[in-house]
């Protein structure tokens, strides 16, 4: 059971989604939600089905007070390194919401320096705190959309059914077609690829 900071009226929980991920963005969300519109079946995202998730975003948009997106591109994740993007794109979401909070419940152990907010970070907050559950599955269910929309463009990656995460097909993929644009040059696996297709464009 988790107790919340005394004396803070608006509590806005964050976390990020897309940390693991060979591509694309990180991608955050903060929510406010309303004591008096309570949302039942909150959890961490990935515990719960897509059609779950996809049902709670939808409930979770109109029963918060207050949420927002955040998000640091694939090329920000290469300057940054991914712990400093994601911590980016959590200040990102926070300072998007319409409503400012008060105190700020961030997933994992660390907190965003950037914050000008009382904040507190909670180790496995995506199952302790409904703020924190609520903001996963905005933050998952926008993700896996750009993903399967990044599948549309790009069907022969599969996107669509490993979402960017570096499964035995994805890491496939990429050995026999090569990084995207949209791939994260300083991952392992990416830079590897990339090296690949250089020494097969040089005849090496």
């Amino acid at each position: 059971m988790f107790n919340y900071p005394q004396g803070y009226e608006l509590i806005a929980g964050v976390d990020e989604v897309g940390r693991g991920p060979l591509v694309g963005a990180v991608v955050t969300a903060a929510v406010i939600l309303d004591p008096k519109r309570p949302i039942d079946g909150l959890a961490d995202s990935k515990k719960l089905t897509e059609k779950k998730r996809l049902a709670l975003a939808e409930e979770i948009k109109q029963k918060a007070l207050a949420w927002s997106l955040g998000r640091a591109e694939a090329e920000e994740i290469d300057e940054l390194n991914i712990l400093q993007a994601s911590l980016l794109a959590m200040t990102r979401a926070v300072k998007s919401l319409k409503i400012q909070p008060h105190f700020v419940l961030v997933d994992g152990n660390k907190i965003p320096q950037d914050l000008d907010i009382p904040a507190q970070a909670i180790v496995k907050g995506d199952s302790l705190v409904a703020e924190i559950s609520a903001a996963s599955i905005l933050a998952k269910v926008a993700r896996d959309q750009e993903m399967e929309a990044l599948d549309r463009q790009y069907p022969e990656y599969a996107f669509a059914q490993h979402k960017g995460y570096p499964t035995k097909l994805h890491l496939e993929k990429l050995a026999e077609l090569g990084a995207l644009p949209q791939h994260r040059r300083s991952f392992a696996p990416v830079r590897k690829a990339l090296e690949n297709s250089k020494k097969i464009r040089e005849g090496k």
